[in-house]
């Protein structure tokens, strides 16, 4: 496993890390506790998951299967996600100092952590300033509960916009951004991806297999297993689309590679990527994504893949 700092930090990853949405629905306590026991035999470090995860379940077991080895990873969760954590009306807005005291308390308590490597606002909040929020974590940073903050889904103004308010009141600043980012989603290399690296902050793609289009399973008139991420998502699966999956499977035949080597391997090794979080079902799946994570394309070939992908984006 290679690692990397992440952004401007004292924080090192695994280049390859785990998302832990699965936990709780589907994966129970043992079947999670098999995926995290490879990620952590391959070396995988960062662990992500967030609070509304399963109703906070993907948390708590997080927190059941790590004991004993708490030490051992980079605990990633978020805050201020989609739906009801049962925090009670007083807790204000999702970017507000209230919320963000009581989500860290229950995550913390869910992780049985005494604190958290890298707490992440899941979405901006497009009620409460920014300056509070940012004052709201800063304050759980100098009390010790947080170690570093990151943002999620951040667009290129409200990363700056945060960045500005941080230096100008003497906050603690975010490190990280996590977006929507794939061979098929290149969207955020426009502008995102490059404020981000102007900042010192660490890109970390979430989705890196397009919701398995570039897991070589999906192909032209085949229609997506059910309970798989397509199922129902017809309009998500345009033939602009097809087209790149089925350049990348001819390309990675040509070089004796797979599709996974070429979804994950060359994303991390685009500019400002950190670390490629990639979810998984099993203790296979997490070595399957490892093994990608370890190939590292030479310059001509980045160069073809980059070709073939950017028609779209």
């Amino acid at each position: 496993m290679r690692y990397r700092p992440l952004g401007n930090s004292g924080l090192v990853v695994s280049v390859v890390g785990l998302g832990c949405n699965n936990f709780g629905t589907p994966l129970d306590v043992s079947r999670a506790r098999a995926v995290v026991d490879a990620a952590i035999e391959a070396g995988v470090t960062l662990l992500d998951t967030a609070e509304n995860y399963s109703g906070g379940r993907s948390e708590e077991i997080l927190g059941e299967v790590l004991a004993g080895r708490r030490d051992q990873v980079v605990l990633a969760t978020k805050f201020g996600g989609g739906g009801d954590m049962g925090y009670g009306p007083a807790a204000g807005a999702k970017g507000g100092r209230s919320y963000i005291r009581r989500a860290a308390e229950h995550s913390l308590r869910r992780l049985r952590t005494d604190y958290i490597d890298l707490f992440q606002m899941h979405r901006p909040d497009p009620v409460t300033p920014i300056e509070e929020t940012i004052a709201a974590l800063t304050e759980l940073v100098q009390a010790g509960l947080v170690r570093y903050i990151g943002h999620s889904n951040f667009s290129v103004l409200q990363i700056a916009a945060a960045a500005n308010a941080a230096r100008e009141h003497g906050a603690v600043p975010f490190i990280s951004a996590q977006n929507h980012w794939s061979l098929l989603e290149r969207a955020v290399e426009r502008n995102v991806v490059p404020a981000a690296r102007q900042l010192g902050l660490g890109v970390l793609p979430f989705f890196p297999l397009a919701n398995g289009l570039l897991a070589g399973k999906i192909r032209r008139g085949v229609p997506p297993a059910e309970g798989t991420r397509l199922a129902g998502r017809d309009g998500y699966i345009t033939d602009e689309k097809l087209d790149i999956v089925e350049a990348i499977a001819e390309w990675s035949a040509q070089h004796g590679r797979t599709m996974l080597d070429v979804a994950i391997g060359a994303l991390a090794a685009q500019p400002g990527c950190t670390s490629v979080i990639a979810g998984a079902t099993s203790a296979d799946q997490v070595r399957a994504n490892v093994a990608a994570g370890e190939w590292v394309p030479e310059a001509s070939e980045l160069a073809e893949i980059d070709k073939i992908t950017t028609r779209t984006g």
